[in-house]
């Protein structure tokens, strides 16, 4: 059939087996040489279909083949095809909801995608005839699902899992293995997973613990709401065996399937869900390398972004686990840095170090809290990769994290300390007189900053602090001697020359609940290290701007786990609060009587 769509013809095949297949970009003087041709040489003449120009959408719906077409009138409004849905939903007793797989040939700043489509079905309608138990809108649920595909299917399963702990996106799924695809089955959603949308398989073990992860990495995504997932972790006993005899034919085991499955498996669970998932798939599996940590495991422990996991050197990449699971292959890294845990912070420990993993992309992954002697198994096999190690610049062969992690002696002098001490000894008395000169109270909004600001908490157990004080008396002094009394009226004292009685001041109750954090501040704690290393020199008030402006540009679910957090937070708060004013005494925030 002919069509007019912008700006060309279109042409629609339908085979045999109901697929349609859509051609557009034709001349207009293509439709008659095609036209004769196709009369010519298989004696079918193409129909012109009108398309409706009405814009309105109230209609009759036309199920045919694999293509749901809306039509006004006798005109086309829509067609779209089942084979893209990915799931559809019954809301309420006349709407039904369809979700669309994305579509992964389409940039985000290119074109627009179709990703719901809803239906409103009134109960007088004749097409799709209801009862009491089954209103017109189930019936058309169930008629569009039983030619997407979407819910239960006449095709048997060739293998089925039940009953498997999925922690992204999290819940207990039963799984069968089709053909052509695999489907997830939950208790509150349904996944139907095409095997061309498989981009590899990974059987990852966790080391000392009773269970293996199998990771299927997909291409696109699958999508629950709002939130995409590449990832699919699956999560099998280590030790349970199981034997699953395959549905399928001999003819296609012995065709098509031949040298990639078996009648039956029997051996581990995790062991036979991949072998049936690759030979079912085509798919290749990836299992650990030649790394090792200090305890001979095939990982080691970390956190990213404030949640604790595992992290996998493997041979073309790094896989942390479970959540969020985060690959990066090697081919687009652009540097690694080890780095002192809790760098430029309050506390600082010799125990832990970070390790940070920069993009090619400009885009960073900071895997903390990684234990002291896993660091030379780490730096051996990242060498051995080839990959750039920033620390080994000639500007950080000395006073950087190597030396503390290399000393046996965890007491050892901090070289990071020992650096700023002499930044700020090369500085001299030049530097104290201008941290002398600030005063709080004349200067409410700050004063200006250089690079020893704001490593200043960094070296607060330095030797020249303690000769601060001693020097600031000296100083103190100096200036009092100078001074002449009678030419400046204290602030303390009023117009006749008495003394003003000063107010006191609020005192907090020690025992009161620190007060909740927001989901930018538990955001701000985490990032703040990376944008300070990324623009050093930068003022605090920048730092805090640069922050801002990066909390904008974070996708919806990188914020949702720090909006977590934060609810987390005020809850605490609430429990505490309520807790603290229910009790016997407590000190409210009132100013405190002064004594007689």
């Amino acid at each position: 059939m002919w069509m007019k769509v912008p700006r060309a013809y279109q042409l629609g095949v339908r085979i045999k087996a109901g697929l349609v297949y859509k051609f557009t970009g034709f001349r207009e003087q293509d439709v008659n040489n095609l036209t004769s041709y196709m009369q010519n040489k298989v004696d079918i003449t193409p129909e012109e279909k009108q398309l409706s120009i009405s814009g309105q959408n109230w209609g009759e719906v036309d199920l045919n083949g694999n293509m749901l077409t809306f039509l006004v009138g006798s005109k086309q409004a829509l067609e779209v095809s089942l084979a893209d849905v990915s799931q559809i939903h019954l809301q309420g007793k006349n709407d039904v909801m369809l979700e669309f797989h994305l579509d992964d040939t389409t940039g985000a700043n290119e074109k627009d995608s179709l990703m719901e489509l809803a239906f409103h079905v009134p109960n007088t309608n004749t097409t799709f005839v209801g009862d009491e138990t089954r209103p017109p809108a189930q019936v058309f649920q169930e008629k569009m699902m039983s030619m997407a595909d979407v819910g239960a299917s006449g095709e048997e399963a060739v293998a089925m899992f039940d009953g498997v702990a999925i922690l992204t996106p999290r819940g207990r799924y039963n799984i069968e293995l089709h053909m052509s695809f695999l489907r997830l089955q939950g208790q509150a959603n349904d996944f139907k997973i095409q095997y061309s949308s498989i981009v590899r398989l990974f059987q990852l073990p966790k080391s000392n613990q009773p269970h293996i992860f199998v990771i299927v990495t997909l291409d696109p995504p699958i999508r629950k709401g709002q939130t995409l997932y590449p990832h699919i972790v699956m999560q099998f006993e280590r030790d349970r065996v199981i034997e699953s005899k395959l549905s399928i034919s001999e003819d296609l085991l012995k065709t098509k399937y031949k040298d990639r499955l078996e009648a039956s498996h029997k051996g581990l669970i995790a062991d036979v869900f991949t072998q049936t998932l690759r030979g079912l798939s085509g798919a290749k599996v990836t299992r650990p390398g030649k790394f090792r940590s200090a305890q001979d495991g095939l990982a080691v422990k970390s956190s990213l972004k404030a949640e604790d996991g595992i992290l996998y050197p493997l041979e073309k990449g790094f896989f942390f686990l479970p959540k969020p699971p985060t690959l990066i292959l090697h081919d687009e890294i652009e540097y690694v840095e080890f780095e002192r845990h809790g760098a430029g912070g309050a506390v600082m420990s010799s125990h832990y170090f970070d390790l940070l993993v920069k993009l090619k992309s400009e885009q960073e992954h900071q895997f903390r809290n990684i234990q002291r002697n896993e660091y030379h198994n780490l730096f051996d096999f990242i060498s051995s990769k080839g990959l750039k190690i920033l620390n080994l610049g000639a500007t950080q062969t000395t006073g950087g994290v190597a030396d503390v992690l290399n000393d046996d002696d965890d007491d050892a002098v901090d070289p990071h300390l020992e650096r700023i001490k002499n930044q700020r000894d090369e500085g001299g008395e030049e530097s104290d007189e201008e941290d002398e000169d600030f005063v709080v109270d004349k200067d409410d909004s700050g004063s200006p900053t250089d690079d020893s600001e704001e490593e200043d908490s960094d070296a607060s157990g330095s030797a020249e602090d303690r000769e601060k004080p001693a020097r600031k008396e000296a100083k103190k002094e100096s200036v009092t001697a100078k001074s002449t009394p009678g030419k400046k009226k204290s602030r303390d004292e009023g117009d006749d020359g008495s003394k003003k009685r000063k107010q006191p001041k609020k005192k907090k109750d020690p025992n009161a609940p620190k007060r909740a954090m927001s989901a930018f501040m538990f955001f701000s704690t985490s990032e703040r290290e990376n944008v300070k290393r990324s623009n050093p020199g930068l003022s605090f008030t920048d730092v805090g701007r640069a922050l801002g402006e990066k909390w904008k540009k974070i996708s919806g679910e990188e914020k949702e786990q720090y909006e977590g957090m934060a609810r987390a937070d005020q809850k605490r708060y609430k429990d505490e609060m309520a807790g603290y004013k229910s009790g016997p005494i407590h000190v409210d925030s009132e100013d405190e009587p002064a004594s007689d």
